[in-house]
């Protein structure tokens, strides 16, 4: 049995075009970037744990839905194909939905927690417990955490209050500040697929600048921005311990490069 990831495949779920301000905080520029839809899926024993599911296509696709949760001029979000954006990656990727035997959300924003409705009744959904509860409260809409897209008693959420591992080689570390429960993820690599790792940031820092620079990310929830900055600082201090790379994520630079970097690391088997 082995005790780590042998595999890690990056999915694309499609794009958002927005202003840098979103992912900087009081940034100046000007400037409007196309950032990744993130998700990460990870092989371990007994099938693949899925990170991240993107967005729900229903309130994009449908005009009444659309008016309701995408009301904001500066955002466009956009799918990758007239389909659903998980079925046709992991069918480009030869991987079957139902080798999918876990789950776990950084966060429940919208563009990572749409996708939990293909999982309702068929896989465990890992989070934070502080995550799940502040996205039932009455607030959490106002900041693009949609319940529709998880308020689904079929979900078999499995809830967690600090650092946890969630799979052989996968635990997942609060990384508050974004959202009230955001964790992000360091991955150990099985033995058999040459050891070392990753940890992927996924909102805790959306670009390399924000790791580089150590600079706030442009959202989050009851804090002040420099308390975004302590979970870079966090991120860069495990990842440094282990001499594993620190993931953004949603840069449009490093994101496809990893992506095809993993291609040619983990091809199929």
């Amino acid at each position: 049995m082995g005790t780590g990831v042998r595999r890690i495949v990056l999915l694309t779920l499609g794009w958002e075009d927005l202003p840098k301000t979103v992912s900087v905080h009081g940034d100046t520029s000007g400037t409007r970037l196309r950032e990744p839809v993130p998700g990460v899926l990870l092989q371990v024993d007994g099938g693949w744990v899925l990170l991240d599911t993107g967005f729900n296509t229903a309130l994009i696709r449908d005009a009444a839905l659309a008016r309701r949760f995408y009301s904001r001029p500066e955002y466009l979000p956009v799918l990758p194909g007239p389909g659903e954006p998980l079925e046709e990656t992991l069918a480009e990727a030869g991987i079957a939905m139902e080798e999918i035997h876990a789950v776990a959300v950084s966060h429940l924003h919208l563009d990572h927690a749409g996708g939990l409705k293909h999982f309702a009744g068929r896989a465990p959904v890992h989070a934070q417990r502080t995550e799940l509860e502040y996205g039932l409260s009455a607030s959490a809409e106002k900041h693009a955490i949609f319940r529709i897209d998880f308020d689904d008693p079929r979900i078999d959420w499995r809830l967690a209050d600090g650092e946890t591992e969630i799979a052989p080689g996968v635990t997942a570390v609060p990384t508050p500040g974004h959202t009230p429960g955001h964790q992000s993820f360091v991955v150990d690599l099985d033995d058999s697929a040459g050891g070392g790792g990753y940890v992927f940031a996924f909102d805790a820092a959306d670009l390399t600048e924000n790791i580089d620079k150590e600079l706030a990310v442009g959202g989050f929830i009851d804090c002040e921005p420099e308390a975004t900055v302590a979970q870079i600082r966090k991120l860069k201090d495990i990842a440094a311990a282990r001499g594993y790379p620190l993931i953004p994520g949603h840069d449009p630079v490093a994101w496809p490069a990893y992506t095809a970097e993993f291609a040619a690391l983990f091809p199929p088997l």
